[in-house]
């Protein structure tokens, strides 16, 4: 499968669209912007957490993270 993002310009477009989902071709979902679904996910993962890291813990695991791969790529 392959997912693609389209910005519909005429109002027709959209209209051939939802044909195309009545006859199961596609399906068609929102699509919302990339940080808020970010921010979205780590509100659910910390909701379910006792103890959620902090934003300095996180940023020192992938830091961690980056340079062991880093090291990983120069030998």
């Amino acid at each position: 499968m392959e997912t693609l993002r389209i910005e519909i310009l005429n109002p027709k477009a959209k209209k051939l669209l939802k044909d195309l989902a009545d006859l199961n071709l596609i399906t068609i979902s929102k699509s919302f912007d990339s940080k808020v679904e970010f921010k979205e996910v780590l509100s659910k993962l910390r909701s379910n957490s006792d103890s959620a890291p902090c934003l300095d813990e996180l940023t020192r695991e992938v830091e961690e993270v980056r340079a062991s791969r880093y090291a990983n790529k120069k030998k």
